[in-house]
Protein backbone atom coordinates (compact mmCIF):
# COMPACT_ATOMS: atom_id res chain seq x y z
CA UNK A 1 0.00 0.00 0.00
CA UNK A 2 1.36 3.43 -0.86
CA UNK A 3 1.89 5.79 1.10
CA UNK A 4 -0.56 8.28 -0.30
CA UNK A 5 -3.18 5.34 -0.17
CA UNK A 6 -2.67 4.70 3.58
CA UNK A 7 -3.72 8.08 4.85
CA UNK A 8 -6.81 8.90 2.44
CA UNK A 9 -10.10 8.37 3.42
CA UNK A 10 -12.46 5.19 2.70
CA UNK A 11 -14.48 6.58 -0.44
CA UNK A 12 -17.97 7.86 0.00
CA UNK A 13 -20.01 5.83 -2.55
CA UNK A 14 -23.40 7.57 -3.54
CA UNK A 15 -26.63 7.24 -4.97
CA UNK A 16 -28.90 6.35 -7.91
CA UNK A 17 -30.49 8.59 -9.32
CA UNK A 18 -33.39 8.42 -11.78
CA UNK A 19 -35.83 10.63 -14.27
CA UNK A 20 -38.11 9.51 -16.59
CA UNK A 21 -40.41 11.49 -18.78
CA UNK A 22 -43.03 9.88 -20.16
CA UNK A 23 -47.21 10.25 -20.81
CA UNK A 24 -47.22 13.91 -19.92
CA UNK A 25 -45.24 13.07 -16.07
CA UNK A 26 -41.76 14.22 -15.62
CA UNK A 27 -40.32 11.86 -12.46
CA UNK A 28 -36.91 11.91 -10.59
CA UNK A 29 -36.38 8.99 -8.43
CA UNK A 30 -33.40 8.48 -6.22
CA UNK A 31 -32.58 5.75 -3.33
CA UNK A 32 -31.46 6.61 0.15
CA UNK A 33 -28.27 4.58 0.51
CA UNK A 34 -24.74 6.79 1.47
CA UNK A 35 -22.22 4.36 1.40
CA UNK A 36 -18.37 4.85 3.38
CA UNK A 37 -16.14 1.92 1.97
CA UNK A 38 -18.05 -1.44 2.72
CA UNK A 39 -20.34 0.62 5.50
CA UNK A 40 -23.91 1.42 5.00
CA UNK A 41 -23.57 4.86 6.92
CA UNK A 42 -27.14 6.07 6.08
CA UNK A 43 -30.36 4.02 4.79
CA UNK A 44 -32.94 7.19 4.07
CA UNK A 45 -30.89 10.07 2.68
CA UNK A 46 -33.27 12.30 1.19
CA UNK A 47 -31.32 13.22 -2.58
CA UNK A 48 -34.51 14.23 -4.30
CA UNK A 49 -36.36 17.11 -3.47
CA UNK A 50 -38.34 20.04 -5.11
CA UNK A 51 -36.31 23.32 -5.93
CA UNK A 52 -37.72 26.80 -5.93
CA UNK A 53 -41.45 27.35 -5.91
CA UNK A 54 -41.89 23.50 -7.09
CA UNK A 55 -41.75 23.87 -10.79
CA UNK A 56 -37.99 22.27 -10.79
CA UNK A 57 -38.00 18.71 -9.27
CA UNK A 58 -33.91 17.69 -8.83
CA UNK A 59 -32.12 14.91 -7.45
CA UNK A 60 -28.18 14.68 -6.69
CA UNK A 61 -25.13 11.96 -6.54
CA UNK A 62 -21.86 12.54 -5.47
CA UNK A 63 -21.12 14.74 -2.01
CA UNK A 64 -23.98 15.74 -0.10
CA UNK A 65 -22.88 19.16 0.97
CA UNK A 66 -21.46 19.70 -2.85
CA UNK A 67 -24.78 19.58 -4.15
CA UNK A 68 -26.40 21.15 -1.86
CA UNK A 69 -24.52 23.95 -2.85
CA UNK A 70 -25.45 23.48 -6.01
CA UNK A 71 -28.83 23.21 -5.63
CA UNK A 72 -28.96 26.02 -3.40
CA UNK A 73 -26.87 27.69 -6.74
CA UNK A 74 -29.47 26.70 -9.23
CA UNK A 75 -32.40 28.15 -7.27
CA UNK A 76 -31.17 31.30 -7.35
CA UNK A 77 -29.77 31.38 -11.17
CA UNK A 78 -33.78 29.76 -11.51
CA UNK A 79 -34.89 32.94 -9.72
CA UNK A 80 -32.75 35.60 -11.94
CA UNK A 81 -33.90 33.71 -15.11
CA UNK A 82 -38.04 33.33 -13.60
CA UNK A 83 -37.60 29.84 -13.21
CA UNK A 84 -36.36 29.07 -16.99
CA UNK A 85 -34.57 25.84 -16.04
CA UNK A 86 -32.94 25.75 -19.48
CA UNK A 87 -31.13 28.71 -18.96
CA UNK A 88 -30.11 28.51 -15.16
CA UNK A 89 -28.73 25.18 -15.88
CA UNK A 90 -26.56 26.45 -18.45
CA UNK A 91 -25.57 29.65 -15.77
CA UNK A 92 -25.10 26.77 -12.86
CA UNK A 93 -22.80 25.01 -15.82
CA UNK A 94 -20.59 27.88 -17.10
CA UNK A 95 -20.28 29.06 -12.95
CA UNK A 96 -19.15 25.01 -12.01
CA UNK A 97 -16.83 24.49 -14.66
CA UNK A 98 -14.78 27.93 -14.27
CA UNK A 99 -15.44 29.43 -10.48
CA UNK A 100 -12.54 28.48 -8.41
CA UNK A 101 -14.46 27.19 -5.60
CA UNK A 102 -17.56 25.52 -7.77
CA UNK A 103 -14.88 23.54 -9.50
CA UNK A 104 -13.98 21.25 -7.31
CA UNK A 105 -17.40 20.19 -6.49
CA UNK A 106 -18.17 16.32 -6.75
CA UNK A 107 -21.40 15.84 -7.79
CA UNK A 108 -24.12 15.44 -10.52
CA UNK A 109 -27.07 16.50 -10.60
CA UNK A 110 -30.77 15.55 -12.95
CA UNK A 111 -32.79 18.26 -12.33
CA UNK A 112 -36.68 18.42 -14.62
CA UNK A 113 -39.01 21.22 -15.26
CA UNK A 114 -42.35 20.82 -17.30
CA UNK A 115 -40.40 20.85 -20.39
CA UNK A 116 -37.10 19.50 -20.01
CA UNK A 117 -35.25 16.98 -18.45
CA UNK A 118 -31.40 17.39 -18.30
CA UNK A 119 -27.97 15.93 -16.40
CA UNK A 120 -25.49 18.61 -14.97
CA UNK A 121 -22.31 17.95 -14.57
CA UNK A 122 -19.18 20.20 -13.39
CA UNK A 123 -17.40 19.40 -16.88
CA UNK A 124 -19.80 22.11 -17.87
CA UNK A 125 -22.07 19.52 -19.31
CA UNK A 126 -25.88 20.36 -19.80
CA UNK A 127 -26.98 17.26 -21.45
CA UNK A 128 -30.75 16.22 -22.47
CA UNK A 129 -31.19 13.15 -22.53
CA UNK A 130 -33.23 11.99 -25.95
CA UNK A 131 -35.12 9.08 -25.05
CA UNK A 132 -36.68 10.74 -21.63
CA UNK A 133 -34.62 8.62 -19.62
CA UNK A 134 -31.48 10.03 -17.75
CA UNK A 135 -29.60 8.06 -14.73
CA UNK A 136 -26.60 9.11 -12.54
CA UNK A 137 -24.46 7.78 -9.87
CA UNK A 138 -23.35 3.99 -8.59
CA UNK A 139 -26.40 2.28 -10.21
CA UNK A 140 -27.33 4.48 -12.95
CA UNK A 141 -26.56 2.27 -15.78
CA UNK A 142 -28.34 -0.59 -14.02
CA UNK A 143 -31.26 1.80 -13.49
CA UNK A 144 -30.91 3.14 -17.15
CA UNK A 145 -31.07 -0.22 -18.60
CA UNK A 146 -33.97 -1.04 -16.38
CA UNK A 147 -35.96 2.01 -17.64
CA UNK A 148 -35.35 1.48 -21.40
CA UNK A 149 -35.83 -1.89 -21.51
CA UNK A 150 -39.35 -1.40 -19.38
CA UNK A 151 -40.07 2.24 -21.63
CA UNK A 152 -42.25 0.19 -24.17
CA UNK A 153 -44.18 -2.08 -21.40
CA UNK A 154 -44.76 0.41 -18.99
CA UNK A 155 -47.08 3.06 -19.88
CA UNK A 156 -47.09 4.96 -16.01
CA UNK A 157 -43.73 7.25 -15.29
CA UNK A 158 -43.79 7.07 -12.15
CA UNK A 159 -44.20 2.66 -11.72
CA UNK A 160 -41.58 2.65 -14.56
CA UNK A 161 -38.82 4.75 -12.58
CA UNK A 162 -39.45 2.70 -9.47
CA UNK A 163 -38.94 -0.56 -11.04
CA UNK A 164 -36.03 0.41 -12.43
CA UNK A 165 -34.87 1.41 -9.13
CA UNK A 166 -35.50 -1.57 -8.02
CA UNK A 167 -33.92 -3.36 -10.19
CA UNK A 168 -30.83 -1.06 -9.97
CA UNK A 169 -31.25 -2.32 -6.26
CA UNK A 170 -30.61 -5.54 -6.28
CA UNK A 171 -27.98 -5.47 -8.89
CA UNK A 172 -25.88 -2.85 -7.56
CA UNK A 173 -24.18 -3.05 -3.39
CA UNK A 174 -24.29 0.94 -3.13
CA UNK A 175 -28.32 0.99 -4.10
CA UNK A 176 -31.10 0.65 -2.15
CA UNK A 177 -34.47 0.27 -2.25
CA UNK A 178 -35.63 3.01 0.21
CA UNK A 179 -36.91 5.39 -2.52
CA UNK A 180 -37.89 9.41 -2.84
CA UNK A 181 -40.03 10.53 -5.65
CA UNK A 182 -40.57 13.61 -7.18
CA UNK A 183 -43.73 14.06 -9.30
CA UNK A 184 -44.26 17.10 -11.86
CA UNK A 185 -47.37 16.45 -14.65
CA UNK A 186 -44.84 18.01 -17.82
CA UNK A 187 -45.92 19.59 -21.14
CA UNK A 188 -44.34 16.32 -23.06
Amino acid sequence: MSEHNQHSMPQWHGTTIIGVRKNGKAIIAGDGQVSMGQTIMKPNARKVRALGDGSVIGGFAGATADAFTLFERLEAKLERHNGQLMRAAVELAKDWRTDKYLRNLEAMMIVADKEVTLILTGNGDVLEPGDGIAAIGSGGNYALAAARALMDYEEDAEVLARKAMKIAADVCVYTNDQLTVEVLDSAT
